[in-house]
């Protein structure tokens, strides 16, 4: 199981931690909605959960629920700025289509098993 994170993505991390004053991470995660079938979630975490898996790169923790593993194996998370809007973007290679606006994603034949119910 792998999920990576680009020193941009951690910077941001880091960045909303100490503007929000404490955080032990970002939370990440996938839930069933939208035109396509899934997204992404985005929190910042206090804490670490039981079941969670823990991920640490350029000195930031992601946090993920075990029912978003699968969706999220082999993803990398960046943080993009494009003209003026900035925003996390994960490159998943569990993915198969985008919504049209790209806030929703369904996922491969095959990819994601066990993913968010």
């Amino acid at each position: 199981m792998t999920i990576t994170l680009t020193e941009a993505a951690a910077k941001q991390i880091r960045s909303q931690i100490a503007k929000r004053g404490s955080g032990l991470g970002l939370r990440v995660g996938v839930k069933n909605v939208g035109c396509s079938g899934f997204a992404y979630t985005y929190e910042v975490a206090d804490e670490l959960h039981a079941d969670e898996q823990r991920f640490e790169s350029h000195d930031a923790t992601l946090l993920i629920a075990p029912q978003s593993l699968a969706t999220l194996d082999g993803a990398c998370l960046d943080f993009v700025t494009e003209g003026l809007k900035q925003s996390f973007q994960f490159d998943n290679p569990n993915v198969g289509n985008t919504c049209g606006c790209g806030e929703s994603f369904s996922l491969k034949a095959g990819a994601g098993k066990g993913a968010a119910a």
